[in-house]
């Protein structure tokens, strides 16, 4: 069975990715929990089995908008690699989307905060998407909850566009969207555990060496986006793994 390992590479570049945003999720997607967790009745917030379908309503609604999003962006590299040809148009996407995930690191390790800046390329559109979430709050059922995640997956931030411009090479729309729910799964261990998580997570992120240290690790990331050669995840042919 024979993967291509570009798409295979950024498939598990993304999870990773999603999992080392952790401190960042928290701080962007811990206070929208909250907003829905408050607008529940009080016998939901207080039962945690009840409360936890919620909460993962909410995340699989973001998640797939994050599978959407994933989508368009490998519509739009189909577009841009007719022009310049498959393999210089694909070859130059990788470099760029490289650029992107690691202007992410050095952001998370406090060396390059203006990269916060790139989340004002989405604020026009969220600025017409977000009464729309407004509007599902109070949050009532598990399908209203679906859709408040749906709308508030797109909420500007500088690691899901990070993300997407790894996407941006994964190869295909299937392959594009794939990327992005990775991206998404690897973001749920702190999202979905933001209650029982947030003190230890908040401890980490106000210590400087360990947003460096993951920093790091998100700048190797993009060095095996560019290069999925390298990358030790790539799989290219699992039969001759097993023979």
């Amino acid at each position: 069975m024979i993967f291509d390992p570009n798409f295979t590479s950024s498939f598990l570049v993304a999870l990773l990715m999603g999992l080392f945003s952790s401190l960042h999720c928290i701080g962007m997607c811990g206070s929208i929990i909250g907003s829905l967790t408050f607008s529940l009745s009080p016998e939901i917030r207080q039962d945690k089995k009840r409360l936890f379908p919620f909460i993962l309503s909410y995340n699989a609604g973001r998640i797939t908008s994050y599978g959407i999003a994933g989508a368009l962006v490998g519509l739009l590299e189909v577009l841009i690699t007719l022009p310049l040809g498959e393999a210089h148009g694909h070859r130059l996407l990788q470099i760029l989307s490289a650029l992107i995930m690691t202007g992410a690191g050095l952001y998370i390790a406090g060396w390059f905060p203006r990269f916060a800046y790139i989340e004002k390329l989405g604020l026009h559109f969220w600025r017409k998407l977000e009464p729309f979430g407004r509007k599902l709050i109070p949050v009532k059922d598990y399908k209203q909850a679906y859709l408040f995640g749906m709308v508030w997956g797109w909420l500007p931030c500088g690691l899901v566009y990070a993300a997407l411009a790894l996407t941006v090479a994964s190869g295909s729309i299937f392959q594009g969207a794939l990327t992005m729910v990775a991206f998404g799964l690897g973001t749920l261990p702190a999202v979905m555990g933001v209650g029982v998580m947030i003190s230890v997570l908040t401890r980490l992120a106000a210590m400087q060496r360990f947003k460096q240290i993951v920093g790091l690790i998100m700048i190797t990331l993009a060095l095996f986006a560019a290069f999925p050669s390298l990358n030790p995840m790539a799989i290219t042919n699992l039969h001759s793994m097993h023979s």
